[in-house]
């Protein structure tokens, strides 16, 4: 299972794997009606002669194929050797349809917009130094980084949102007015580094607690947002049920409120760049598949560290800052977790924290 948000390169990525594959694949695209009249009758007969001759089925935006999960089960289970990849931009879609009668049966991979790993292949220090304004402005999704003039990025992203994002939003859990879940992405993005209410939200929104967190949850799984919990093992005092909301990229955050000044006009560069890091971080967490677990740290008398990062034992503590240079880790924290490490974030060292 290969997912992503739409035009982050799942299709080229599926192009090249079948250009390294040495077996024979079978090409449907889950858009098209004939892709879905093929795989409509869920049977071993079906399938079966469908995929006479062939090793591997590849099919992209599988998503949109009625029970999807049932018949890729069917497949691997009944038609012995065949190799499957299904792709798709929704995992609210093919998560659920899949999820069940696929378990134990799949592996999943996210793809997500370049990450500094990626483009470190193509550029020296310098460049990455000089790219790091544009990257925060306008984000890493493949076909921008490459586009040379700062207006055609700008209508690139807003045609990003407007079109495919939306796209996704009305397709989802059967929504038919993106208004509201608009209304919420702007106000997320205003809020980027603040703990976010639902119930604020609600109220600001009209509408319930319960919608919120459910819009919420559902812009997650079109890769558009994610969410860190707050972090607490040990202090009475610390917040642990409230949630922060960062954007997977830069640049649909700032096409979102319509604005790519830049930093240099901006009054909001230190959210740009906490949320720059930490998307950055998700990436190499899941690249380099190190299950490791982040959250925010907050204490009811204000004292609060950006990043918790676990894995076993370890409790890893960032902070990131654009134009510190030095900082003290919070005494309620060293306190309370004294083998923890604690590390500063900012423009001289950030290459280590996202490499």
């Amino acid at each position: 299972m290969l997912y992503g948000a739409r035009r982050v390169g799942k299709t080229v990525l599926i192009k090249e794997i079948i250009k390294e594959f040495l077996g024979k694949c079978l090409l449907p695209n889950g858009e098209d009606y004939n892709a879905k009249a093929l795989l409509e009758e869920k049977s071993i007969a079906n399938y079966s002669g469908l995929l006479q001759g062939f090793d591997m089925l590849v099919i992209d935006e599988a998503q949109n194929i009625p029970e999807i999960g049932q018949k890729l089960k069917l497949i691997v289970d009944e038609i012995p050797g065949i190799k499957v990849l299904a792709s798709g931009s929704s995992s609210f879609d093919l998560y659920h349809s899949t999820g069940e009668p696929l378990v134990g049966r799949n592996i999943i991979f996210q793809l997500f917009p370049f990450s500094q790993e990626e483009f470190k292949l193509t550029e020296n220090l310098l460049e990455t130094r000089q790219n790091l304004e544009s990257r925060m402005i306008y984000g890493s999704y493949p076909e921008p980084s490459f586009i040379e003039h700062f207006d055609e990025k700008r209508e690139y992203l807003k045609e990003l949102v407007n079109s495919y994002l939306l796209k996704d939003i009305l397709s989802i859990d059967g929504l038919r007015n993106s208004g509201k879940m608009k209304d919420l992405l702007q106000i997320i993005a205003f809020q980027i580094g603040s703990e976010v209410s639902f119930e604020e939200l609600g109220r600001q929104l009209g509408m319930n607690k319960g919608t919120v967190e459910k819009y919420l949850d559902m812009l997650s799984k079109i890769f558009v947002i994610f969410r860190l919990k707050g972090f607490s093992r040990n202090l009475r005092k610390e917040i642990s049920k409230t949630a922060k909301w960062y954007f997977y990229d830069n640049g649909i955050r700032n096409a979102i409120i319509s604005n790519f000044s830049p930093l240099a006009l901006r009054n909001d560069t230190g959210h740009l760049w906490e949320n720059y890091l930490l998307s950055e971080r998700q990436k190499l967490n899941n690249n380099k598949r190190y299950s490791k677990e982040h959250f925010f740290w907050r204490t009811y008398d204000g004292q609060e560290i950006d990043l918790i990062e676990t894995r076993d034992d370890q409790i890893s503590a960032y902070e990131c800052k654009w134009g510190k240079s030095s900082g003290k880790t919070p005494g309620a924290f060293s306190k309370a977790y004294p083998d923890a490490s604690y590390k500063l974030v900012n423009r001289d060292n950030y290459l280590e924290f996202v490499l």
